[in-house]
């Protein structure tokens, strides 16, 4: 095997296509329940729109067109998921072929992002957004290794197109090609390629990606930046010392978090020659480190300047992507022996491969044994069904003011369409009739004793729409794969036209 890798760099290519064709078989093995941002990517894949939430929208977009292609179900969020995920490993692939002569370490730098827990299982877990800022990362340095090799139009043109995905992905995805701009501006070899009139096309398709929806950010600034400012800064009145240590202690454990185990675990494939590495560089290798030390740099000055102080370790994934290439290209230039590091790396990637598999497979059964449920242990499915033997057929209208629930009703309702309430500005197209009403559901976030009927956030709906005042029922139901006696509850209300009773 390792021979015919380092022979045949490729088929490192198809050794992970096939990981990911396990990955989506695993997904649609496990229970027909979805994870927080699964069920949301179905809620809002009814609708296209330049904006949803406080995140940019290019996954919203690629989920429409997979669903509105495959229909809702479980295999369109995978099969998404998972193509996306095998596209950032082959653009990754790419740019390690771009910069590295030796086949062995292109093997090695691509299976070092198996290394990176926010890629190799929290991105397969339940990440959407962060899913896009991956591939899109991996194309960025693709394109921009190429251009600096070898520039030409198509070159130019995939920084672009990656820097526009990647900004409408997350918009901190945008440090990643203003770093890389500054370094290549400062190395002397390379900063001819800013002034190459090619850099106008990366920038007429970066703007082209991103303007539609940069309009909709202009006209939703509260909407779209109040819950990204509150999650990343923290309480003004703690003092500016408090805040800047607070977010530099935050920022470093980040930094172990995102890439703690890739340097671990790619010095120890080189640890006989960790000397000559340190000592050693390459163009490659001095304009990748100055990426990184400018992306560590900007986000310090965040912190010291603007309040910053709540760094998390998927916040920082595409801006450490390039970190295992950047210790490749280091044992590059310091002329190691390539033999151990890729056995080694091959068996490493191999065990991570199997765990997170075994892992993820089996995520659903275990923690019951415990008595620890989790997400895709909630009997959404049986809900479903209570409410259809009730109607005799299918709701008119979904209604809701939890998107998690909603998005797992749409699953299981798929021809229902779903109204939630924290999404005023999406509203479907339905029709009403005595055998099609409208449902609302809803339930405590632990399964347990509903709330009364939360006219709060119900009432609206039923004045609008005529609708009778409807009872309220509760349903106990049994866990997925739960222990005896282990159940989860939910609450829904039936309610018909006014006209319907006449």
């Amino acid at each position: 095997m390792q021979s015919l890798i380092s022979r045949r760099p490729h088929l490192i290519l198809a050794v992970l296509g096939t990981y990911f064709l396990l990955h989506l078989i695993v997904r649609l093995s496990i229970p027909n329940a979805l994870e927080l941002d699964e069920a949301e990517q179905i809620l809002l894949s009814q609708w296209f729109a330049f904006g949803y939430n406080s995140q940019p929208p290019f996954y919203n977009w690629v989920q429409y067109g997979v669903t509105s292609l495959f229909g809702v179900s479980l295999f369109s969020l995978s099969i998404l998921k998972c193509s996306m995920l095998f596209l950032s490993y082959v653009f990754y692939w790419l740019a390690a072929r771009s910069t590295l002569k030796n086949g062995s370490l292109v093997v090695v730098a691509t299976l070092g992002l198996l290394t990176v827990p926010q890629v190799v299982f929290e991105a397969q877990r339940d990440l959407t957004h962060s899913v896009a800022t991956i591939f899109a990362g991996s194309l960025f340095l693709y394109g921009f290794f190429r251009t600096l090799k070898t520039p030409s139009a198509i070159s130019y043109a995939i920084v672009g197109i990656a820097t526009g995905i990647g900004v409408i992905s997350k918009y901190n995805f945008a440090l990643l090609p203003a770093a890389a701009f500054i370094a290549a501006l400062i190395d002397t070899d390379f900063r001819k390629r800013l002034f190459d009139w090619r850099l106008i096309l990366t920038i007429v398709l970066a703007i082209a990606i991103v303007l539609p929806h940069a309009l909709w950010f202009l006209d939703h600034l509260d909407l779209a930046i109040d819950r990204t400012l509150h999650k990343m800064t923290g309480d003004e009145s703690k003092g500016l010392a408090l805040q800047v240590s607070t977010g530099l202690l935050r920022f470093v454990v980040a930094i172990i978090g995102i890439a703690g185990l890739s340097v671990v675990v790619l010095l120890s494939l080189f640890a006989r020659s960790l000397p000559a590495m340190w000592r050693a560089s390459s163009r490659w290798s001095r304009i990748s480190g100055c990426i990184l030390l400018i992306e560590i740099g900007a986000i310090a000055l965040m912190i010291l300047f603007a309040g910053v102080d709540n760094i998390a370790d998927r916040w920082l994934t595409p801006l450490f992507l390039i970190l295992p290439l950047y210790i490749c290209m280091k044992a590059e230039s310091a002329e190691v022996d390539t033999g151990v590091p890729l056995r080694a790396s091959l068996a490493v990637s191999g065990v991570i491969m199997a765990v997170v598999l075994v892992v993820l497979a089996m995520r659903a059964y275990w923690g019951p044994l415990f008595g620890d449920y989790q997400r895709l242990n909630i009997p959404y499915d049986s809900f479903a069904d209570t409410i259809r033997k009730d109607i005799g057929g299918e709701p008119g209208l979904i209604v809701g003011y939890d998107p998690h629930l909603e998005g797992n009703m749409r699953l299981q309702m798929p021809g229902t369409p779903v109204q939630s309430y924290f999404y005023p500005d999406f509203k479907p197209t339905f029709h009403l009739d005595a055998k099609h009403p409208v449902v609302f559901v809803w339930r405590d976030d632990k399964g347990k004793t509903p709330p009364a009927w939360p006219n709060e956030y119900f009432g609206d709906v039923l004045t609008e729409n005529g609708l009778k005042q409807p009872e309220t029922h509760v349903v106990t139901l049994p866990y997925i794969y739960g222990r005896p006696g282990d159940t989860y509850q939910f609450a829904y209300a039936v309610a018909y036209p006014y006209a319907a009773s006449l």
